[in-house]
């Protein structure tokens, strides 16, 4: 049914949920009950509709609505079992841990306000408490395991990359451009579908934007838009023909086995005026200087603030993520699962600091009204001494 390495193994998924148990017994809450996709995928190596129980000790327990049998196909935790009814969760939870919990954590941030009243209806008396920042610093570090998956998502990535060199031609529409890198991903292993934890932050998988419509800003909390299709997504390429002399972003998700990398890189035909080609060539050196910096014990917030303050420097301080009026607080965002993690590379993170195994997209750009936008993505691991490029395609503006 799927390529030979799909399965997340047993030791992996239990090395997780004791993580995430730590937290739990030390904000001291009882159970937690998951049902958010990404978090159920971390904690079980499946999304089937459920529910997972995680007690503050003992063995987690996925309770599954449908498809059972699938769901005890591809998750390798040992207690697979029939979801019960609503009704039936408080005897449930008593049978199979032997306590009525205290107090129970819910990831607020995500859970839908009638299915929370129906979870909070079945347990009398309760206490509730939020668990997703808990489940978040536990996702946040990640294992060999979870690292070469992103690697393999890279790979996807540099398959993109020399597509979009091969095919981008004068005359051809952000929408053909983006269709040829779709199925170069796509034919790559890319899963096709990529997740933003934000409410309403649909995000899509690449972005292919030119000239002028790199510069339209969206609804998305990201410093580039482009016009798409229609009102009914309002993101990404659109009908616009690519032209000589003009900035082409190509932002993409690389996508595998569910994990993420993230890449952007700047291309033109025939070269870029000299104010943006400096332009790209001061966000490359952002980018190398947020690498001098970046190390375990550094805070993501004065991260974001050194490099804000070059950008500043170099005079760009109206255009830098972001046209004026629209621009983002900040230049880096955790990736893992989902494309908006910790660590945020933001402005007011200043308590929060970097941790070796944590991993993070950092993204310096330019959005130029009626000239589009430029820029340069890389995605990074960080390390006992500093970060770890996972993405490696060539970092100079793209001439062809």
């Amino acid at each position: 049914m799927y390529s030979n390495d799909w399965k997340t193994p047993q030791d992996e998924l239990l090395r997780r949920c004791r993580a995430f148990q730590c937290q739990l017994t030390a904000h001291q809450i009882d159970l937690a009950i998951i049902v958010q996709n990404a978090d159920l995928f971390y904690l079980t190596g499946s999304i089937q509709q459920g529910m997972l129980f995680v007690p503050c000790s003992g063995e987690p327990v996925y309770c599954v609505r449908r498809d059972l049998d699938r769901a005890r196909l591809e998750s390798a935790l040992s207690q697979v079992v029939a979801a019960p009814s609503p009704r039936q969760l408080a005897d449930f939870v008593r049978e199979q841990f032997g306590m009525t919990p205290e107090t129970l954590g819910f990831e607020l941030d995500v859970l839908p306000v009638t299915f929370y009243e129906r979870l909070k209806r079945s347990f009398a008396e309760v206490a509730v408490k939020d668990v997703t920042p808990l489940l978040r610093r536990v996702r946040m570090i990640k294992s060999p395991f979870e690292l070469e998956r992103m690697r393999k998502a890279a790979d996807q990535l540099a398959v993109v990359y020399e597509a979009a060199k091969n095919t981008l031609r004068e005359g051809i529409s952000e929408l053909e451009l983006s269709a040829h890198l779709e199925l170069a991903a796509r034919l790559a292993g890319h899963q096709g579908m990529t997740r933003m934890r934000a409410f309403n932050g649909e995000f899509y998988g690449g972005h292919v934007l030119s000239g002028a419509a790199g510069a339209h800003p969206t609804f998305c909390d990201t410093p580039l838009g482009g016009t798409g299709l229609t009102p009914a997504v309002a993101q990404g390429a659109g009908q616009r023909v690519i032209q000589a002399n003009e900035p082409v972003i190509i932002d993409f998700l690389g996508a595998y086995q569910g994990y993420l990398c993230d890449q952007t890189r700047t291309l033109c035909l025939g070269g870029l005026a000299d104010e943006l080609r400096q332009g790209y060539e001061d966000m490359v050196e952002i980018l190398w200087h947020m690498e001098k910096i970046a190390r375990p014990g550094v805070s993501w917030g004065h991260i974001y603030d050194s490099c804000l303050a070059l950008a500043c420097e170099m005079g760009h301080k109206d255009a830098f993520m972001g046209s004026a009026g629209a621009q983002v607080g900040f230049i880096g965002h955790g990736i893992g699962t989902e494309i908006d993690e910790f660590p945020f590379i933001a402005k007011g993170f200043n308590d929060d600091l970097l941790e070796e195994g944590m991993t993070f997209a950092f993204e310096p750009k330019l959005v130029y009204p009626e000239l589009g936008a430029l820029g340069i993505e890389n995605t990074y691991l960080v390390t006992a001494d500093g970060v770890e490029v996972l993405t490696r395609c060539p970092e100079e503006l793209a001439v062809v």
